[in-house]
Order: C-alpha cells, then structure tokens, then sequence
C-alpha cells in the first residue's frame, strides 16, 4: 500500500519498511530535480532557439557534447524510475488479485527496462559529431551557390 503522507515523519509511522519510506522520499525529491530539469530543457529547445528550427544539426551539435548526453540521460533515468514507482503504487492499490498485480508489474517493469535500455543506447552509443561535419560542409556549400 502506497503512504500517503504529506511529511517525513508522518511517513515514517506509516511505511511498513525502511525501503517504502526510501521510495516516498525518492518521490519527492526526484520530482523537485525533474522539474529543473525538463525547465531546463524546454528553455534550451523552445526559447534560447526558435522552436521552428531545431533540426538535427542543433540536437547534433548539442548532444556531440557529453555534458548534454549525460543531461538527457539523466532525465530519462529519473523519470522512468519516478514514473515506474508511481505506476507500482497505483497497482498496489487497484489491482487486488496477486497473481494479476504480479504480471501487470513484470510487464511493466520489462516494459521500463526495454524503454531504459534503448534509449541509453541511442543517447550514449550513437556518435552525432560524425554526420554534423559532412551535413555543415554540404549546407555550407548549398549556401555559397
């Protein structure tokens, strides 16, 4: 069962073990860094550059840079796990038969694992730098025409 406490200690009385009040405050702390976060990103892909053009010449040039691949994989990581304890929470109180409670949680956690696991491959293994300076020479050389 979920606690439902608006404060530390009232949290600590109800959490039957040590790890659910670890993940109660998990939720809230990895909530206050996930709106930083897409604040952040919402500021870097919609107001410090029109909106209209971004491309893949911009997402290229930015993530080229690992500050900004381990960025977005920070984002992603927090949210799916914010997400997933949110969706552990809401099965532990909906769904009342164990067996089914069981198999909704394994489809969404291998569900969670698939999602995790290619989007860090696509965001840590994939080298942008390497098609940004053939796509710059051949703009550049459109544009001189």
């Amino acid at each position: 069962m979920a606690v439902r406490a608006r404060r530390y200690q009232e949290a600590k009385a109800q959490a039957g073990t040590n790890l659910e009040l670890a993940w109660w405050v998990f939720m809230r702390v990895s909530g206050l860094v996930l709106v930083f976060l897409v604040l952040g990103h919402l500021y870097m892909s919609n107001i410090l550059i029109n909106a209209g053009k971004v491309e893949y010449t911009y997402i290229a040039e930015r993530l080229s840079n690992t500050t900004w691949k381990i960025y977005d994989w920070a984002m992603l990581s927090l949210s799916l796990l914010h997400g997933m304890n949110g969706l552990r929470y809401v099965l532990d109180d909906w769904v009342r038969d164990p067996a089914r409670r069981f198999w909704a949680k394994v489809v969404a956690y291998s569900l969670a694992v698939l999602v995790f696991f290619v989007g860090s491959m696509s965001l840590l293994n994939h080298d942008f730098s390497k098609g940004l300076s053939e796509n710059t020479r051949l703009e550049q050389s459109e544009g001189t025409r």
